[in-house]
């Protein structure tokens, strides 16, 4: 049974770690969540949940501009050719839906089945947003506290540079 919002909260308490969570309707792209700009600072992400021709899972956090090439990606990372995993994979192995994927969905891996891959871009904000677990929320949290998160969760993140922002001044 994947962890609830609840439970996700209570953990980050555990760790010490506090957050600031804005209520919204359901999103379900970066496009539309970009009415939360104003509501939250720091960075806004957007999230892809891969996996690759010999079966790796990958989670990719990045600025919700970076432009990800997949190809350049996958030599980055010495992986196989990606593809966006099935929703029922994203169900099973992060316990989270399409439109909710998020980092906080590796508290649900407790077999550390995906490697954490976050945007260098990502890393230069002192607060990033994620949604706790479900699409009607967002999360503000401080960049280093969402990565002792990750380690507390059994993942060692790698960040790489993903490519060009969109929109640099986003």
């Amino acid at each position: 049974m994947p962890v609830t919002r609840k439970a996700l909260f209570a953990r980050l308490d555990e760790l010490g770690i506090q957050t600031r969570t804005v209520e919204h309707e359901a999103v379900f792209t970066v496009a539309e969540s970009h009415k939360l700009d104003s509501e939250l600072q720091g960075a806004h992400t957007k999230n892809l949940f891969l996996k690759d021709d010999r079966g790796a899972l990958f989670l990719v956090v990045a600025v919700a501009t970076t432009r990800v090439d997949l190809k350049a990606l996958s030599r980055t990372l010495s992986a196989g050719r990606f593809s966006f995993g099935k929703p029922e994979l994203l169900n099973e192995v992060l316990g989270v839906e399409p439109g909710s994927v998020t980092a906080f969905a590796v508290i649900n891996d407790t077999g550390a089945r995906v490697n954490v891959v976050l945007d260098a871009e990502l890393m230069a904000f002192d607060t990033i947003n994620c949604h706790p677990l479900e699409n009607t929320a967002t999360t503000n949290i401080a960049r280093e506290d969402l990565m002792r998160f990750i380690r507390a969760c059994g993942h060692e993140p790698r960040v790489v540079m993903l490519g060009g922002a969109a929109n640099p001044a986003g």
